[in-house]
């Protein structure tokens, strides 16, 4: 290689690190994150506005359109039919009945706030709660070798159970809580328990725990859906504000919710890996 080939390789090396040392000062400039974070701001702006009219929009139009027509002669047809104490016995037998057969038993919850409110409401829900996270619980323990073959389909789900029946008894209680608070599908996990070590105790406690807040959120539900039925028929009865105020208690209710699913998602996360 002559003296005139080093000096032109040379001179592309360098030209090759001053372009790309020009490529990382142009990725550097600090102007440009500016402009993305605006807009980056502005697009969350613009949905939550886009959000909060179509909340007022179902609020004024929709909601009381669906009540009016749906809602309210549901209510009128079980006034006829059932006197109180038949219609906790449904709501009792339905909450017992519907997480055997893989039915949602959230209907019966409304029912129960709409009707009895959350005193009498809660207790019966409780009452019919009892009987329908055991009978799948013993059903279950008949088809154990099924269940476990099932569960091999779902690696995921399955590392979470194991997680949960590993340890002594509180371990154990804490651990169904959290599958209950969090979005682990409910009358699946009746029948999936028995595939584990849980022990009836820890798995019944743990279950009434971690199910009180869904039926605080579902007894809220039915009384906001009764209030809303009874503006529409009496406007006189509540006010707007009333049933906003409503609303808006009912949305913090279910944030709260959302956050608590949040931090049970990072515990059962912490369970699966420890499985």
């Amino acid at each position: 290689m002559n003296h005139e080939e080093i000096v032109i390789s040379s001179m592309e090396g360098s030209n090759g690190d001053y372009e790309r040392l020009g490529e990382n000062s142009r990725h550097e400039e600090p102007g440009e994150s500016v402009p993305k974070s605006w807009k980056r701001f502005v697009k969350w702006i613009a949905l939550c506005v886009l959000l909060m009219i179509l909340i007022i929009i179902l609020i004024i139009w929709v909601v009381p359109l669906f009540t009016k027509k749906v809602i309210v002669p549901i209510i009128k047809w079980e006034m006829a039919t059932f006197s109180p104490p038949s219609l906790a016995t449904v709501i009792v037998a339905s909450l017992a009945i519907f997480p055997v057969v893989l039915l949602p038993s959230t209907p019966s919850m409304w029912m129960a706030g709409m009707t009895f409110g959350y005193g009498i409401g809660f207790l019966l829900v409780i009452a019919g709660i009892t009987v329908g996270v055991s009978l799948p619980y013993f059903i279950g323990s008949l088809f154990q070798s099924r269940i476990n073959e099932y569960l091999k389909k779902y690696p995921k789900e399955a590392s979470i159970l194991r997680g949960a029946a590993e340890g002594n008894w509180i371990h154990q209680f804490r651990a169904v809580t959290l599958i209950r608070v969090s979005p682990f599908p409910y009358p699946i996990f009746n029948y999936t328990v028995v595939a584990t070590d849980i022990v009836y105790s820890a798995y019944f406690l743990g279950s009434l725990v971690g199910i009180v807040p869904d039926v605080i959120i579902a007894l809220y539900s039915g009384i906001l859906i009764g209030s809303i039925a009874d503006a529409t028929q009496d406007p006189e009865s509540h006010s707007i504000w009333h049933i906003i105020f409503k609303v808006v208690g009912f949305s913090l209710a279910v944030a709260a919710t959302f956050v608590i699913g949040l931090y049970t998602k990072r515990r059962l996360d912490q369970l699966k890996e420890g499985a």
